[in-house]
This record gives structure tokens, sequence and C-alpha cells, in this order.
């Protein structure tokens, strides 16, 4: 066998490959993929994450708003994990 003789064979060898994979690949596509089983964590509702988004959206007129001064006190009571009841 000569060197153009090998070559040829290599290229169609290639080309059958690919042609082989590229038909699996399709054939793969078609099937249905199943739904995922586990529903969508949803968290569960937070009066203060919502008075705070509304604090947010008042810009500077928060600053003077009892009900967002509230929330603020609330908050960072719970970010430093001090109890409601010794603040007072």
């Amino acid at each position: 066998m000569d060197g153009k003789m090998l070559a040829r064979l290599g290229a169609v060898v290639f080309v059958a490959i690919a042609l082989t994979v590229t038909a699996i690949d399709m054939a793969r596509k078609d099937e249905p993929s199943a739904p995922p089983s586990a529903p969508a964590f949803q968290p569960p509702a937070d009066p203060l994450r919502e008075t705070l988004r509304r604090c947010q959206q008042l810009g500077e007129a928060a600053a003077s708003d009892a009900g967002c001064l509230a929330a603020w006190a609330e908050s960072r009571d719970r970010f430093l994990g001090r109890d409601r009841s010794e603040a007072r």
C-alpha cells in the first residue's frame, strides 16, 4: 500500500466515524427529557424583607418614616443575633 491509498483510507474511516457520531447525537436529541421531579424551592415570605424593600424605594423619605426605622432596627438586631426582648 502506498501513502496515497493509506491517506484516502484514513479519510474514509474518519468520515464514517463522524457520520456515526452525528447520527447517534441526533437520535438522542429526539428523546423527550423528563421534567425535574423536585419542586422549585421558594423561601417563605418574610414581612421584614418586604418592609425593607418598601423603605428602599422611599429613598431619603424613609429616614423620617417610623415604620422604616423600626424595620431597620429589627434587621440590625437580627443580623447581630440580638434578642428583641434584650434590647428593651
